[in-house]
């Protein structure tokens, strides 16, 4: 409990937590304060370059190892179960088509919720390993992937009249993946996505380069880093405070969902990590990147391959609830449970 209090308030007075913070509170008052969209797609694409770097440097120190392994095959059992499960659950309270969307966008990582937490270990001296980003790569697609195929199993069963329509759902039967777009290209896309492919990239140059490459990258993917970073969140507190209106009149159960859901599936991979006995950094960044919550990837493809379901349901309740309790209390949280419970020879 002690840890977690140090954590939490150590986490309060980080300069790009408080930026994130004031953003919000921007946003909420109304302020004409705005960072204009090419600067933020910019800060979104520089933060990644500069993670995928750090990991290829990290991963060049440490190598391909039997832990490296073991991780990446948590993400991606997380990335498989936690959409699954999601959506069994959420069926109950909203329609097949609400809770696809809604489980694929908690199926799915946060990009700057990751980028968050790996400023908290570095803050904190926590180690852990550069292959962690692409884990977070790796857990992007298959939520996606869930979503489309079920979507299309959905619409043939409502088009043979084999499952009555419940509320919220579309009257028409909507195309696979909307107009002028299949399922084979809404898949391509979330395997080709920009950002993914930046993210790997600079992980592999990071890798072939090392050393030298760290020296010479130190000014760019080092000293700007917490300065872009804190840019960012400021322009995401104005996001999340826009939004938060969005969640009115939604099911208390949805809006439950969003607090505690996130809270069970970092148990999933706290518990995996346990199990594998994966070093504490990897099992903090495994918990965040678990009960995380896409609002970028995930949606702007849901928009179109499930036009059935409410944007403003599955967007409002991961960027206004899920994105800011994360960042403010979630990854201290969970960065405490986890030097608890795991064991590792790195601290």
């Amino acid at each position: 409990m002690i840890e977690s209090r140090r954590f939490f308030m150590q986490n309060l007075l980080d300069p790009a937590i408080l930026f994130f913070i004031f953003g919000v509170l921007a946003g909420t008052v109304k302020s004409n304060l705005e960072i204009p969209p090419a600067i933020s797609r910019f800060l979104s694409l520089y933060l990644l370059m500069a993670l995928g770097l750090k990991g290829g440097f990290a991963l060049s120190h440490s190598g391909l190892t039997a832990t490296v392994g073991l991780s990446l095959g948590c993400a991606v059992a997380l990335a498989v179960i936690i959409p699954w499960l999601g959506f069994w659950f959420l069926r109950r309270f909203t329609s097949d088509f609400n809770a696809l969307a809604v489980a694929a966008t908690y199926g799915s990582v946060s990009a700057v919720t990751f980028v968050t937490a790996v400023q908290f270990l570095e803050t904190h001296n926590i180690p852990h390993g550069g292959h962690m980003a692409a884990a977070m790569a790796l857990m992007e697609s298959p939520a996606i992937i869930m979503a489309v195929v079920m979507a299309g199993s959905l619409r043939l069963k409502a088009a043979a009249g084999l499952t009555p329509p419940k509320s919220g759902d579309a009257v028409a039967v909507s195309p696979p993946a909307g107009p002028g777009r299949t399922i084979g290209k809404v898949l391509h896309e979330s395997f080709t996505d920009g950002a993914q492919l930046l993210l790997l990239g600079a992980m592999a140059i990071g890798l072939l380069t090392g050393e030298s490459g760290q020296a010479a990258m130190q000014p760019f993917s080092g000293d700007l880093f917490k300065g872009m970073l804190s840019f960012f969140l400021l322009d995401m507190g104005l996001m999340a405070a826009r939004n938060l209106p969005q969640i009115r009149g939604n099911s208390p159960v949805l809006i439950a969902y969003a607090i505690a859901g996130p809270i069970v599936h970092a148990s999933l991979a706290l518990g995996l990590a346990y199990l594998f006995q994966l070093p504490v950094g990897d099992g903090i960044l495994l918990m965040v990147l678990a009960a995380s919550a896409s609002y970028i990837a995930v949606p702007a493809v849901l928009r179109y391959a499930l036009p059935e379901a409410s944007p403003s349901l599955y967007f409002g309740l991961s960027l206004g609830i899920t994105f800011p309790l994360n960042l403010i209390v979630g990854i201290p949280f969970y960065a405490a449970v986890a030097q608890k419970v795991l064991h590792s020879d790195s601290l």
